[in-house]
């Protein structure tokens, strides 16, 4: 090193050395101007004018996870001071996931202002003292000249560079954003495995595993593996085109969270009455418990759908709560002879197997509800978190024992989702009502009860819709919290009266209740929030919902919708096949995952994927779909055919028609069909502003057109 302690370079006092590499020496220095510490890396070599002014160009860029320059001399640099520690792997998972999407972002801000890396390795990354990263010497490969460059990254000294480099920078051929992909890969396999994707022990061996080797796989990280080895893809055009998929990517990626937390899953109760219609009550029972400990701060609390599909399914306590990442598991049975009622309650550690507590209840039916708050105090008391001082475990909203049984019915029916159940539903929960007219969670059942069948296609909106948003309006005015109230409001606004500042509005207290379904959530993401083009914090909310409902095929089907907005069509198609190959019945991933295959050019997976969707469920938007793609490739006689065979519901065929003629280029005919079920009030037709094989029927003025109509308007033309 060729400064020393208390030597200055210009107003910048040196201090102390730090290290030393390949560009240059790196102390640190206090700008006497300013008196604050920073960093100075005295380069090897000289540079030009151009090397200085690229240099502050560097220095322009501004970013919370790239140190930062703030000065360049002759053959130094002073950058931003980084107290910290070096990167290195393995870290635990999800710090793993959170420091490689700070460096993905770093390098997408670099990229968008036309600055590659070209030096990404765990070296040149900094995890300060409370666990940001700093990516430092950002740039620098770029911008030196390039037989110098040659020279660094092939000297031996260094090999560990060559260890990151991307086939195509070993072969010395040019470069874009898709080298510093390759690198952040090798990055990425390193912070989750701890060891080097590619090794030799010569510069030589390590870049011939760079040109023909990959990696051993991530052992039981089967979605991030997808990411790390489509990084490591030989071929640019085979890896994530840009760093913003990458992080797309990263962020959907659904990895768990390595952190201990208080968790539980509430498991249906076992109904061991002599009358099997009693489940209604026994899952009740269950579900209400459950809603009652997500009220608790600090529990984290699986949803219905996930908790019970175990239901009848005899695996161990410890494997569910493996499958549901939680470290606690709540059972019991429930048995109902005349009056009285027998509850048994286990809270089981799922680390041992072993009871945590448990305990039996002898009552009569009338004392359901102290039961209910019995046994979730002593589930609180017993994982020892705390309520805050304005919480309660308990959500009562009715005393009347009849009309909370007539209520659990309903709900029970609601979530069959079939039309007959829905029917039947309504009708419990009018019995609710009129048994306890002041009973909140009942209207808001009504509500949704009422709205459903319009969104499933099963009734026209004019005759439900203004019903479910009267249910709506009264659960709300005898409860301004109940969050499926707010649901249904939004979408009443969102779907019927175009009412898009309402529809936010509603979404949001929606979204700020404790109790709001993951899958309910989810739904708010795709049909409010995306239309709006508020992608970030659809995002935030379909990752909230995925934990909370691992095993529920729609958060991660809205996920997939989140990144076709974000234009990142190959994850949302990971996404959604992961989505089909867990739940093979599940109808519309096969419509989102043609259709962004359809949008990524993948037309013949599209086809493929869209006729068996359409043997699943008989939508009539998969069959739009599916008639456009057999038309572009020649089939258009068995395209139309396919829409012929649709049943005459209008409002329907009038989207499927309208999709179909979208992917034929026809826009005028589509427009007439969109127009039609727009004024027939078709609840799917909003999410032309979020389909991707829509994109260019929306540039156009057809498409610019309805979008007007609908009133969707870009977001920061919506309060926020």
């Amino acid at each position: 090193m060729s400064l020393a302690a208390g030597a200055r370079l210009g107003p910048y006092e040196i201090l102390a050395p730090i290290g030393t590499g390949g560009m240059g020496d790196v102390w640190k220095a206090r700008d006497t101007r300013l008196d604050r510490i920073v960093a100075i890396k005295q380069l090897h070599g000289t540079h030009s004018d151009r090397f200085q002014q690229e240099a502050r160009a560097i220095a322009a860029l501004n970013h919370p996870h790239i140190c930062q320059i703030h000065d360049v001399g002759p053959d130094y640099l002073v950058l931003e001071f980084v107290d910290g520690t070096a990167l290195k792997g393995p870290l635990p998972q999800a710090d793993a996931i959170r420091v490689a999407i700070e460096i993905a972002g770093a390098l997408e801000e670099a990229h968008a202002r036309g600055i590659l890396h070209r030096d990404l390795k765990p070296a040149n990354v900094m995890l300060t003292s409370r666990g940001s990263a700093k990516l430092l010497d950002f740039g620098l490969a770029k911008l030196v000249d390039e037989a110098i460059d040659v020279t660094r990254t092939m000297d031996g000294a260094v090999v560990g560079t060559a260890a990151y480099m991307s086939p195509e920078q070993a072969d010395g051929q040019p470069l874009d954003v898709r080298s510093d992909v390759f690198s952040f890969g090798c990055v990425l396999y390193e912070l989750l495995s701890g060891t080097r994707a590619f090794s030799g022990a010569t510069a030589v061996q390590v870049l011939n595993a760079v040109l023909r080797n990959s990696p051993p796989p991530l052992e039981g990280l089967p979605a991030l593996d997808r990411i790390v080895r489509r990084c490591l893809e030989k071929r640019p055009a085979d890896r994530f085109q840009t760093m913003g998929e990458v992080r797309s990517a990263l962020e959907g990626s659904g990895a768990k969270s390595s952190e201990p937390d208080a968790s539980i899953a509430v498991l249906p109760f076992a109904n061991l009455s002599a009358d099997k219609e009693n489940e209604y009550f026994s899952d009740g029972l269950a579900e209400e418990i459950l809603n009652a400990l997500t009220r608790v701060p600090g529990l984290r609390v699986i949803a219905r759908t996930s908790s019970f599909a175990f239901r009848g399914k005899d695996q161990d306590v410890r494997r569910i709560a493996e499958t549901l990442d939680v470290r606690t598991i709540l059972e019991g049975s429930v048995r109902r002879a005349g009056s009285r009622i027998r509850i048994t309650a286990q809270l089981i550690n799922a680390v041992d197997g072993s009871h945590v507590w448990s305990e039996r209840f002898d009552r009569e039916m009338t004392d359901v509800f102290a039961v209910q708050d019995e046994i979730s105090q002593s589930i609180v008391d017993a994982l020892k978190v705390k309520l805050s001082a304005d919480r309660s475990v308990s959500s009562r909203q009715t005393r009347n024992v009849a009309a909370y049984h007539a209520y659990l019915k309903g709900r029970h029916h609601l979530l069959k989702m079939t039309p007959e159940d829905v029917a039947h539903a309504r009708d419990h929960l009018e019995q609710a009502i009129g048994l306890d007219p002041a009973y909140a969670a009942a209207y808001a059942g009504l509500a949704h009860a009422l709205q459903l069948p319009a969104f499933m296609g099963w009734k026209a909106p004019q005759d439900v819709m203004l019903p479910a948003k009267a249910a709506a309006l009264k659960a709300i005015e005898l409860d301004e919290k109940e969050s499926e109230a707010h649901f249904v409001l939004s979408m009443v606004a969102a779907q019927y009266e175009y009412d898009w500042p309402e529809a936010l509005r509603q979404c949001r207290l929606a979204l700020a209740s404790d109790t709001v379904p993951p899958d309910v959530a989810s739904v708010l993401c795709s049909l409010v929030l995306l239309p709006l083009g508020r992608v970030d914090e659809a995002l935030a909310v379909v990752q909230r919902s995925r934990a909370a409902d691992p095993l529920s095929p729609f958060p991660p089907q809205h996920l997939a919708a989140v990144l076709s907005a974000r234009g990142a069509h190959r994850e949302a198609i990971d996404q959604l096949h992961d989505l089909i190959d867990l739940h093979e019945t599940f109808g519309p991933g096969y419509f989102f995952l043609g259709g962004a295959c359809l949008a990524a050019g993948m037309i013949d997976e599209a086809i493929g994927v869209l006729e068996k969707g359409w043997q699943v469920m008989q939508y009539s938007g998969t069959a739009g779909l599916l008639a456009g793609c057999y038309a572009v490739t020649g089939e258009r006689a068995r395209g139309e055919s396919l829409l012929a065979s649709l049943p005459s519901q209008v409002t329907s065929q009038a989207v499927a028609f309208g999709i179909y003629h979208v992917i034929c280029s026809e826009f005028d005919r589509a427009a007439g069909y969109f127009e039609r079920a727009i004024e027939e009030r078709e609840p799917t037709v909003t999410l032309l502003g979020m389909w991707p094989f829509c994109e260019g029927f929306r540039r156009s003025p057809q498409g610019r057109a309805l979008l007007q109509k609908m009133r969707l308007v870009a977001e920061d033309e919506v309060p926020g």
